[in-house]
């Protein structure tokens, strides 16, 4: 094959070494054996997905058909495929083809496609100093690291579900937790819309970087941390221990704004006397159990993707 192979990609299942190209008697019968989930990473550009058939060869026009055209900044697109499939696609002129391994527990393969940028840009206005003041960070989310977690932490965003979300976890020189929704009966459907984990990495923490707050396997649903500014060697080698736990972003820059956020409550119990997680998430959490109780927390006024609200040729 004389064609430009880029294989960028994420495997969620192991290992290169057991990579083969099917015939195409093999293809037709292992036809829809897994799914393969594809996620645009660039900033700016749609990528169109081609489906390599193999029943027809390389110089023929048939091979190729076009699969999605699926849409930037961790833009998603599901299909049936099979172990040693081929599938194409062109960005800035280039030719990159991504090749199917074995799939993961779940049947699936997440593939990063581009992979290549600093990221996407998510910005979050938020309350300050007890309620006094305003700020706003942000975070650089990389699909290529943890693309399921990338891909639902930015369709959250999109559906405004962190507006408005308090800051119940707050601890210094260890993290800060938020991502229980204002409205009851969204955080309610979250809650229960659990995604699988990420093909670990392994990618160290360092402050400021960002990932799910699990309670077990395939237990993410909105609840984030960032590990804060001044955690310990140790401790950062405790965070990502966890599968559920894999880093899918940072906040760039500046970190001291992470310390301006009220941590007067402390950790939540048993470990300290902040909120409560199940009785934010109770019904009247919102209105009545952390205004009665914690009536300084910090919270977030809006999340968006700066790439979307034509806000990136000012930075």
């Amino acid at each position: 094959m004389t064609s430009l192979l880029a294989f960028i990609f994420i495997l969620l299942a192991i290992s290169v070494n057991n990579l083969h190209l099917v015939s195409a008697e093999e293809a037709v019968e292992n036809k829809n054996n897994m799914i393969g989930v594809f996620v645009n990473d660039h900033p700016k550009d749609e990528v169109t997905l081609y489906w390599v058939d193999p029943e027809f060869r390389e110089d023929d026009p048939n091979r190729l058909r076009v699969e999605a055209v699926i849409p930037p900044r961790g833009g998603v697109h599901h299909t049936g495929t099979f172990e040693g499939h081929e599938f194409h696609y062109e960005l800035d002129g280039e030719k990159h083809y991504v090749l199917m391994d074995l799939p993961n527990a779940n049947g699936e393969q997440f593939m990063a496609l581009y992979g290549g940028g600093e990221g996407i840009r998510v910005r979050c206005d938020i309350s300050i100093n007890a309620g006094r003041a305003e700020a706003s960070f942000d975070i650089m989310v990389q699909p290529f690291w943890a693309p399921r977690g990338a891909a639902r932490f930015l369709e959250l965003v999109r559906m405004g579900h962190y507006n408005g979300v308090v800051f119940n976890r707050v601890v210094p020189k260890f993290l800060i937790q938020f991502g229980i929704a204002e409205g009851y009966e969204e955080r309610t459907v979250v809650r229960d819309t659990a995604i699988w984990d990420d093909y670990d990495q392994e990618i160290p923490f360092e402050p400021g970087y960002v990932s799910y707050a699990g309670s077990g396997p395939d237990s993410r649903t909105s609840e984030i941390f960032i590990a804060m500014p001044g955690t310990s060697k140790e401790q950062l080698s405790n965070f990502g221990e966890n599968d559920w736990e894999t880093p899918f972003g940072f906040v760039e820059g500046d970190l001291s704004v992470l310390n301006k956020i009220y941590l007067g409550y402390g950790d939540m119990p048993p470990w300290g006397k902040g909120p409560e997680s199940q009785l934010i998430y109770a019904e009247d959490g919102y209105t009545k159990y952390l205004p009665k109780n914690f009536p300084k927390l910090d919270k977030i006024q809006t999340c968006y993707i700066v790439d979307e609200v034509g806000l990136a040729e000012e930075l």
